[in-house]
């Protein structure tokens, strides 16, 4: 290869040039859905409406993945696949079934035609996104391998030519070889076996893997003709620590033999090292040059393998999370629908009756309480979250806390002890946020403590201006195994379909972006299953200095309920349920209420109708909220009305428009009713409240 054509070719890496996406179906309207979905991927999507234009495009492109429809009316998939593994270019390129139905048969036969995956139809944006993607980044690192590669080989042809031509030709062969072996598979293991098999004899004649993990600690070993990491001397090993410490290339004199100990980097870590053994005059210079050249291609390869496994294993951890989501949304359906039909029986006593809403309140606050979570976690992995600091006491931010879950803990009979410093402590925090920290520990100490067992928050302040609070129950407790992954997201250690307790496994992961937003730190601990459960939280915070005012009380306020002086209401919302069980509420509470189904509608009623107040859903059909909003904004008829943005949309976005557009407030479906009601009864003083 030209110096030239070398420079080309990294220059056309730095551009990152654009891997080819083939789609091969017959319908026009499913390459529009594939494109639509695959265009945030940033690469060159390639349409074809049959096999025989997908064999076309074939001859003269170079593809990272081939989306196949397996029914199509001249070649079908299958047909088509075999056609695509005819040619060289295209023998390995990673092939995709789409399809509605596939059986066992047709199933065996496409992953015989060298298929890596089926997904069904109609696709699922993400997974179809996700797994693309994959494959994508694998084209890509395999691209920019065989660049290195043939960057590697033509230096290597230049050294050589000068000393004997021969030999750079077995070089190089040699290095092409190893490049071959070492991305023919992602499976990690078989990528080790193979880099040991071209280790010997080419470069030593034995041969140990090291593999090392984040803290520079050998983990497991691998070695060739039954040599173990055990059996070599104390020099090697400790040649082998220098390798890890100082990422280079290290050698060892072991009496007659020599030892050359080659790190394997990702970055700036070493994910390995290989050690390579022989006799001493085996590691001159051209010879040390060659192991160099084969563990950066090792390197990579393993690097490759690793990624490939995280992203299969994050596949698996969010399809087994979208599992247990649906099953702990189903999970409150069936007492709501239980108690409606309930309350929809002949002379239904009124305690039944209570006990009836009582059981639809408590779920659907429960139902509130997942997806709150989930959008927190959303909001925090994003950015989006800001932390409002305030200063305030440590003894009324644990009371706010222990308030807030007793209820839940009451209900258990379960006691909470709380130890708290003698001297008055002092953060600087959001209350908020800070109180929903404590809060989700104390009710994950409750939900997995026995019934009538006791919880105790314990909070100590250090001379280093730390204050460390504990949540320790006497609970189920956490498995060795599982404990360093506590606050991953999505994490459980019981996914089984019968586990007694529910959840999403995302608490103790808001927990710890929560805390580490206020620059604290947030650690657990377990001595094993059932012997209960310490979580530490360390926030940064001072003693009370001698005469400090001490910051007002964060208890959570009562709501008050005052009596009504707005008199019409306009509801707005496309969804009729929500429509009309907020006209019954408000009409039950003494008020006017219309109702509108759309945006102009919406707007026709306020002309006659003069609203004091509108509660306006955002996602309407034809003119969205936001524009009916601006226009009543524009009306004489509801110009001073109180605008209440009432709606699923909670993002931050979302927000910033409903100002711009001149609502009044912005509330999250399901509301408040207590604070609803308390800001309609009296539109103005809430208005005050806000400006305050």
């Amino acid at each position: 290869m030209t110096a030239r054509s070398n420079n080309e070719a990294q220059a056309a890496l730095q551009e990152r040039e654009k891997a080819n996406i083939l789609v091969v179906d017959d319908l026009q309207e499913k390459h529009i859905v594939f494109r639509s979905i695959l265009d945030e991927l940033g690469e060159n999507i390639v349409s074809a409406r049959s096999g025989k234009e997908a064999l076309r495009y074939i001859l003269e492109m170079e593809f990272a993945v081939i989306l196949l429809d397996v029914n199509m009316p001249d070649i079908d998939g299958l047909e088509t696949a075999s056609l695509i593994r005819h040619y060289k270019k295209s023998a390995q390129t990673p092939i995709v079934f789409i399809t509605a139905y596939v059986d066992e048969l047709q199933a065996k036969r496409g992953y015989a035609l060298g298929a890596v995956d089926y997904i069904p139809s109609p696709v699922v944006p993400e997974v179809l996104r996700s797994k693309v993607r994959v494959f994508v980044e694998l084209w890509r690192l395999n691209r920019q391998l065989q660049l290195r590669a043939a960057e590697r080989e033509a230096l290597a042809r230049s050294e050589a030519a000068r000393a004997a031509a021969e030999e750079a030709i077995h070089r190089a062969d040699y290095l092409a070889e190893v490049s071959q072996l070492l991305s023919r598979s992602l499976d990690l293991e078989h990528t080790i076996h193979a880099l040991l098999e071209l280790s010997v004899p080419m470069l030593c004649e034995r041969a140990v893997l090291a593999l090392v993990d984040p803290d520079g600690e050998v983990v497991r070993s691998h070695g060739s003709e039954g040599t173990d990491l055990e059996s070599l001397p104390q020099d090697a090993r400790d040649a082998l620590q220098r390798a890890i410490a100082t990422r280079q290339l290290q050698l060892a004199k072991l009496g007659a033999e020599a030892a050359a100990l080659c790190p394997l980097l990702a970055g700036d870590r070493v994910r390995g090292v290989l050690v390579l053994l022989g006799r001493p005059q085996q590691f001159d210079g051209a010879r040390l040059a060659l192991a160099r050249e084969v563990a950066d291609r090792a390197s990579i390869a393993m690097e490759n393998a690793r990624l490939y496994s995280a992203v299969q294993e994050a596949d698996r951890r969010k399809n087994e999370f979208l599992a247990m989501l649906a099953h702990e949304l189903r999970n409150p359906l069936a007492p709501i629908r239980n108690a409606v039909h309930i309350m929809q029986g002949k002379d239904v006593a009124p305690p039944t009756m209570g006990w009836a809403r009582d059981v639809i309140s408590r779920q659907a606050d429960h139902m509130a309480r997942l997806i709150d979570d989930l959008l927190d976690v959303s909001r925090i992995v994003q950015g989006k979250v800001v932390v409002k600091p305030e200063k305030m006491s440590l003894a009324s931010l644990i009371e706010r806390s222990a308030e807030s879950s007793m209820p839940r803990l009451d209900a258990r009979d379960q006691r909470l002890e709380l130890e708290l410093p003698q001297q008055p402590v002092v953060l600087e925090g959001d209350s908020v946020r800070l109180a929903q920290v404590l809060s989700n520990l104390i009710n994950n100490a409750s939900k997995f403590s026995p019934v009538d067992s006791r919880i105790l928050v314990k909070a100590a302040y250090s001379a280093e201006g730390k204050v460390r609070i504990t949540v320790k129950d006497q609970g189920t407790g956490i498995d060795p195994a599982f404990l360093p992954h506590i606050f991953d997201l999505f994490a459980q250690a019981d996914q089984s379909l019968d586990r007694s307790q529910g959840g999403l496994g995302i608490g103790l992961t808001l927990v710890k972006h929560l805390v580490e937003l206020h620059g604290g730190t947030v650690d657990a601990t377990s001595e094993g299953v059932g012997k209960g459960t310490e979580v530490s939280v360390t926030l940064p915070a001072r003693l009370a200095e001698a005469g400090e005012a001490q910051p007002a009380s964060i208890a959570p306020i009562k709501p008050v309920t005052p009596q009504p002086t707005a008199s019409r209401i306009l509801v707005v919302d496309d969804l009729m349920a929500s429509a009309e069980t907020l006209m019954t509420l408000l009409e039950m509470e003494g008020f006017e209420v219309k109702v509108a189904n759309e945006g102009m509608a919406a707007l026709q009623i306020a002309q006659e109708f003069r609203p004091d107040v509108v509660l306006l859903d955002i996602g309407l059909p034809g003119m969205n909220g936001f524009e009916v909003a601006h226009k009543l904004r524009s009306d004489p008829s509801s110009r001073d009305a109180l605008l209440i943005a009432l709606t699923g949309y909670g993002e931050a976005e979302s927000r910033t428009r409903s100002a711009q557009a001149g609502f009044d407030f912005h509330m999250v479906k399901p509301a408040d009713v207590n604070l609803l009601l308390s800001m309609i009864a009296n539109p103005e003083e809430a208005r005050r409240a806000k400006a305050a």
